[in-house]
């Protein structure tokens, strides 16, 4: 086994806490990777916070970047000293994963939110009773909720899968820039590139000026879109929506979304609407403000068992399409070499995103993002 430091969580509520733990040995298709860094994500906080369910004392953490130590027996794609980003998990087996369509994995909750183990019952990571919680060995070998997206990476090294840890041509990227591309940068740009699919002269608005509102912001302005128009509470976050391609911008807080856009279209609506924050209120204002045939996102996730109202006879009417989208709809190993090419070449600057961290400040950084301070925190580690 594999010493690390993990940042584990052992009640829900509870925080974050550096704890040394020992990780399984690699199995014939799996990878040890040395983390170097990794963003915190939205979904990490609302586990822990206990609205996302998901086991508990548990390894999160789901934006790693690092590099190889130790393949499997029967790893072909990455080999020691490879750089990889670190993206969900999926089986490679069930007719989704077959055909392309990783994100429709017919085991992609265990494997990534719920199971906190390997699909067959086995533990991925355990602890030693040493740490803050040193409670004098009991806890020695006891197994943690590991797996989480198919890595844990809130540790020095993390146990993935062939499929999950993807090898990219960083040059001289960063870690620390390449970290937000295995969730919140795929999410949000994929959702532009593999779903809205903006034609000549489409109006594309955005709910949420967060990570994945602004990687959508950035990656709508690589499309023939001609107006991008973002929604957020922040005034801060709308300035940076400008200044990253945003074409209009409108404040939740002091204007009706729905009357924004419909004076910025005519009266038509939007073509495409991608509602990222999370907010059941913002998801029915981003459904209302669609044009007749008009498409809408769903990324933004709220707590379990939230509802949204609709308007059925508009919904006759107006014949929207309202999906959801997971994780981009992405094919990560293509996507995201692509998308790490597409910043390298200076048209996808995720770099205006991202605020470091040292690991130790990690309840630091989990508080500037829940408070909104930062776009997105990235833990460099030791």
């Amino acid at each position: 086994m594999v010493e690390a430091t993990a940042a584990v969580v052992r009640e829900a509520g509870g925080p974050f806490r550096l704890e040394t733990v020992r990780l399984d040995e690699p199995r014939p298709d799996e990878v040890l990777v040395r983390i170097r860094a990794v963003g915190i994500c939205h979904t990490d906080l609302s586990v822990r916070a206990g609205r996302t369910p998901a086991p508990l004392p548990a390894v999160l953490g789901h934006e790693g970047a690092g590099t190889v130590e130790a393949v499997g027996s029967a790893v072909t794609r990455v080999r020691p000293g490879d750089t990889v980003v670190l993206t969900f998990a999926s089986c490679g087996a069930c007719p989704s994963c077959r055909t392309g369509r990783p994100v429709r994995c017919d085991h992609w909750a265990a494997l990534n939110l719920f199971g906190g183990r390997r699909l067959d019952g086995s533990a991925t990571v355990y602890g030693t009773g040493h740490g803050p919680v040193d409670d004098g060995g009991s806890r020695t070998n006891a197994p943690l909720n590991g797996h989480f997206f198919g890595q844990s990476a809130f540790a020095t090294h993390a146990l993935a899968t062939e499929r999950n840890a993807v090898p990219v041509r960083a040059g001289d990227t960063p870690f620390e820039l390449l970290a937000p591309f295995g969730c919140g940068v795929q999410t949000g740009a994929g959702a532009v590139f593999h779903v809205l699919r903006p034609r000549p002269g489409d109006t594309v608005v955005v709910f949420g000026a967060g990570a994945v509102g602004l990687a959508a912001v950035l990656a709508a302005r690589l499309t023939p879109a001609a107006r991008i128009v973002a929604v957020d509470l922040r005034p801060a976050r709308l300035a940076l929506a400008r200044e990253l391609g945003a074409t209009e911008v409108v404040d939740a807080g002091t204007q009706d979304p729905v009357a924004a856009v419909a004076a910025l279209t005519g009266g038509r609506g939007a073509d495409h609407a991608l509602e990222t924050s999370g907010s059941v209120r913002a998801l029915r204002q981003a459904v209302d403000a669609l044009a007749v045939g008009g498409t809408c996102g769903v990324v933004g996730a709220p707590a379990a068992g939230s509802e949204v109202a609709l308007d059925v006879p508009g919904l006759l009417a107006r014949a929207p399409r309202i999906v959801g989208v997971n994780q981009g709809a992405s094919v990560p190993e293509r996507f995201l070499p692509a998308l790490v090419g597409l910043f390298r070449a200076g048209r996808l600057p995720v770099d205006r995103l991202v605020r470091t961290y040292p690991f130790a400040a990690i309840e630091e950084a989990a508080e500037a993002a829940r408070a909104g301070e930062v776009v997105k925190p990235v833990l460099l580690l030791p």
